[in-house]
């Protein structure tokens, strides 16, 4: 069994800046996509970034205030979030494919709550 477990939320002024992490553990053989979505108040979970194993990136929005970083060693991804606006409030995800050594599936972390506010 896989568990991915995000960590870093919470309550954060505008301006501010935070950085999310997610560990996967379990029966795990090898990680390869890593990524993060978010999901805010009454829309749908949306990509923000997500990293290969080697390296590359995609992002969802525009990368200028958001970094994504991994450490393959940890099976952790990071999120890094600068000059936090409103709009970014909402439930973070963490989402890893994750080979067990006999297949490869699609795993989730439970989510953790992001609220931008004074």
């Amino acid at each position: 069994q896989v568990r991915l477990v995000e960590s870093g939320g919470g309550l954060v002024q505008p301006g501010g800046s935070l950085r999310l992490s997610c560990e996967a553990s379990g029966n795990i053989f090898k990680v390869y996509d890593m990524a993060w979505y978010r999901q805010a108040p009454g829309k749908e979970r949306e990509l923000v970034a997500t990293m290969t194993n080697g390296g590359r990136i995609t992002y969802g929005e525009p990368p200028g205030r958001i970094a994504i970083s991994r450490d393959n060693a940890k099976n952790t991804v990071y999120l890094d979030v600068n000059s936090l606006k409103v709009e970014d409030t909402g439930v973070y995800y963490c989402e890893a494919e994750v080979h067990n050594g006999v297949d490869i599936r699609r795993h989730w972390g439970q989510g953790t709550q992001v609220t931008i506010s004074l």
